[in-house]
């Protein structure tokens, strides 16, 4: 399946800081058929690094999407039966408006002057690009991580937009440990001489801090188990250490490829601006109770949980369900086995794709 990624124009957008970015450009991409009743549409939500690429082989690249073991024909998302969306979210680098993107008062890149963002921001535009399609209301809302925020967000925002939300390894809010995570990601970006207070696009970017910062993230997207058994103590190309400071084990050399590979394809800024938003991320907005925010809520949901995920722990997939159930709402929720830890909702696709099929088969039946 050769998919294009697709782009439109909306005047203006609204944002939480109370600023309006004015146009805004979204990327998107669409797979599978919408039926003549338009009620069988799928959103599919990115995490961090993602884009609007989630399935297919790209026209443009050449390369799979990001999701492409769960989105198409006979998948989890069988395309066959369902038409589904994924758009690149605000903030980012690859074709919708972010810290990169040319700001028109000035002809010069927003940089550091791209207002704050936050995930209802980006929801917001998702749902403008949803209106711009004629989609009254959504089969699903579906993400990983990142994704999963935002379709908790959907559901809370939107109810009745959206009949099915299916949030995986994600949380109603950040805790002070994920925050930490971010922050020195962010450190290590703003440290680097070459990111120039964000002022680096006409020269050098500050590729040494995006790559330490990929590199702690890629660390806490696998488990202990995962690491142990792909790499071990093992030395790369030596017999013995080096006694200095190149690279000795195979576990340096994967980090370092990581950190060099997302270089080339991710924007310095819209990492900060991104987990900026995922940290201020909080469902009930600092008060009240997660059930109570869950009490309009209309969707069905599928919640999914991985056991060595130790990033986004089961504990707080449990608080979202347990939240939903004191509310008496339509909930299931599974916690599937896997040693890959945080990168096992990209992974693990087996049991994944049987819930996830099942679900909204179920759901289609019900609710259209």
């Amino acid at each position: 399946m050769i998919v294009t990624t697709r782009q439109t124009r909306f005047d203006s957008l609204s944002l939480d800081c109370g600023e309006t970015l004015a146009p805004v450009d979204v990327a998107f991409e669409t797979y599978g058929t919408l039926n003549e009743s338009k009620s069988n549409a799928i959103l599919i939500l990115h995490a961090l690094s993602g884009d609007a690429h989630a399935a297919g082989i790209s026209h443009e690249t050449g390369k799979p999407g990001w999701w492409d073991n769960m989105i198409g024909p006979g998948k989890g998302f069988d395309t066959e039966k369902y038409f589904v969306i994924c758009s690149n979210v605000l903030g980012g680098c690859r074709g919708t408006t972010g810290p990169s993107s040319i700001n028109p008062s000035t002809g010069c890149p927003y940089a550091m002057s791209f207002p704050v963002i936050t995930i209802p921001d980006m929801v917001r535009l998702q749902k403008m690009v949803v209106d711009h399609l004629g989609i009254e209301r959504l089969l699903a809302v579906s993400g990983g991580s990142m994704g999963g925020m935002q379709a908790l967000e959907w559901a809370v925002s939107y109810p009745d937009r959206v009949a099915a939300a299916i949030p995986i390894a994600t949380t109603a809010r950040h805790s002070a440990q994920q925050i930490a995570f971010n922050e020195v990601g962010r450190q290590a970006i703003m440290a680097d001489p070459d990111w120039n207070e964000g002022n680096y696009y006409a020269t050098k970017p500050p590729a040494r801090g995006l790559a330490v910062a990929r590199m702690v993230g890629h660390i806490t997207y696998m488990s202990d188990e995962s690491m142990r058994e792909k790499f071990g103590r093992r030395l790369r190309e030596k017999e013995a250490y080096g006694f200095d400071f190149s690279i000795d084990f195979e576990v340096e050399s994967y980090l370092r490829y990581r950190g060099s590979q997302f270089v080339e394809r991710f924007d310095a800024n819209s990492y900060l601006y991104i987990t900026k938003a995922m940290d201020y991320f909080d469902l009930t907005n600092g008060g009240g109770s997660l059930g109570h925010v869950f009490e309009k809520t209309t969707a069905r949901f599928l919640v999914i949980s991985f056991t060595s995920d130790w990033l986004y722990p089961s504990y707080q997939s449990l608080e979202i369900v347990n939240a939903l159930r004191s509310r008496n709402k339509d909930v299931a929720y599974c916690e599937l086995p896997s040693n890959y830890g945080h990168d096992a909702f990209l992974v693990e696709v087996g049991e994944q794709t049987e819930l996830v099929r099942g679900f909204l088969a179920r759901t289609y039946k019900e609710r259209t």
